[in-house]
């Protein structure tokens, strides 16, 4: 279980250093059950403007906004750690001092950070598609669908303009559910 103290503690390391800190590895669970605890005692008490009861929720509420500050500050540091990364690497230092959930986020951004330096790179030497929309015009009521990047498309009506994918495009004319807009 963690206390007020560790985590102050832990605020300001992680406020004071330019490093992402080492936190125990259920240190949020722990939090979160330092939070319950509190504000079981909160509820518990009989008066509400006792002197133990002001200083509990007092003490509730300093914990939360340290915590969001803890938070916010290795988020932070996550997202540097993540341009470093991408142009010369992490240290194994920096990357065990991550929480579990911190180490997926780190991966899940790098390859997102990978995937549009590939895109640059061939925007860079001309491998990429002009064109990837095209105008079109509803020649029926469409519903709604899923279109290719997974994302949902529609419903239209009839006569309504729409900028949509070339694939779609080609699938909306052949069927003869929309015409080509010459631009």
């Amino acid at each position: 279980m963690i206390t007020y103290s560790d985590i102050y503690d832990a605020t300001r390391k992680e406020k004071y250093s330019e490093q992402l800190q080492e936190l125990p590895k259920n240190f949020i669970y722990d939090f979160s059950e330092y939070m319950k605890e509190k504000k079981e005692m909160f509820s518990k008490e009989e008066d509400s403007f006792s002197d133990s009861n002001i200083k509990t929720k007092k003490q509730l509420e300093n914990a939360l906004t340290l915590f969001k500050e803890l938070m916010l500050r290795r988020r932070k540091k996550i997202l540097n750690l993540i341009l470093v990364a991408s142009e010369i690497g992490i240290s194994k230092r920096d990357f065990d001092n991550m929480l579990d959930f911190e180490k997926e986020l780190f991966e899940d951004l790098m390859k997102c950070l990978e995937k549009s330096d590939k895109n640059f790179i061939e925007l860079l030497n001309g491998k990429a598609e002009t064109f990837k929309n095209e105008m079109v015009s509803f020649k029926t009521d469409v519903e709604e669908f899923i279109g290719p990047d997974g994302e949902k498309l529609g419903g239209f009506k009839k006569g309504q303009i729409a900028n949509l994918p070339s694939e779609i495009v080609e699938i909306l004319v052949e069927d003869g559910k929309a015409e080509r807009i010459e631009q």
